[in-house]
């Protein structure tokens, strides 16, 4: 799957496909803001999850970047 073609999904489908074919790679921290960085093929999918309310509030799918950029020790 190429990025394009996730960004053609509905929003449910993009969940499904992050979720159950795509690899877990780390996750971040910020407050009570949980980010969980995914990879699919050769793109990246970030989750955002409110830890308190325990809702997920959105996702954003990226292939290198500032978004990229956080995951890194350096």
């Amino acid at each position: 799957m190429t990025l394009y073609e996730f960004n053609r999904l509905s929003e449910q489908d993009k969940y499904d496909v992050t979720f159950n074919e795509g690899t877990f790679v780390d996750y971040k921290v910020e407050a009570v803001i949980r980010f969980a960085l995914y990879a699919i093929d050769m793109f990246f999918v970030e989750i955002e999850y409110n830890r308190v309310d325990n809702k997920i509030l959105g996702l954003r799918s990226f292939k290198t970047g500032e978004l990229l950029d956080k995951y890194s020790n350096l």
